[in-house]
């Protein structure tokens, strides 16, 4: 699938070309955030070596879009509400595990996710990381509501189902910046 979708993504961008964006920088921004969708839904990791390169390019193409400053502040706002996310997400699993008298294996919010959610503030800038946000935290609430409803529908609900939420910031970048 994953072969067949990057052509057919390729020929899209020169279709319809962003506007923020050249074809190539584009495209290599689609291959890398394809990538890391692939690799999130189908092991729910993003690993550090691709955040490590997703940060140079969102600070490549931030800059070039928005300016040092709006591009280092967006950095900066989007790891650290993510960041924020992620500490209230381990607090609440241990809530959980005391409450329940058993631990939970899951995690709330994974670090990727954190460092992911960097990379989107570099390439949205400020203030365009508050929309992004914003964005993800619907889309993932819609989903997951959607999978919720769908499970109890099936009669096969079961407590901390993990959603990968990777793909969620990934489509508000595609939504907000690579929009034609």
């Amino acid at each position: 699938m994953v072969q067949l979708l990057i052509p057919a993504l390729a020929i899209y961008l020169w279709l319809v070309p962003p506007h923020q964006l050249e074809f190539a920088l584009a495209f290599v921004l689609l291959l890398y955030l394809l990538l890391l969708a692939v690799i999130d839904i189908e092991y729910r990791l993003i690993l550090h070596v691709t955040s490590i390169f997703g940060a140079v390019l969102g600070l490549g193409i931030g800059i070039h879009l928005h300016r040092m400053a709006a591009t280092l502040i967006g950095g900066i706002a989007g790891y650290a509400a993510m960041l924020a996310f992620y500490f209230l997400g381990e607090l609440f699993i241990a809530y959980m595990s005391k409450r329940r008298g058993e631990p939970v294996d899951e995690v709330a919010l994974g670090f990727g996710d954190v460092n992911l959610a960097g990379i989107t503030g570099l390439l949205l800038g400020w203030p365009g990381i508050a929309f992004g946000l914003l964005f993800t935290i619907l889309a993932g609430g819609v989903v997951s509501l959607l999978v919720v409803v769908i499970m109890l529908i099936r009669r096969q609900y079961k407590a901390f189902y993990a959603i990968p939420y990777g793909p969620f910031l990934i489509l508000s970048i595609l939504v907000l910046l690579l929009r034609p």
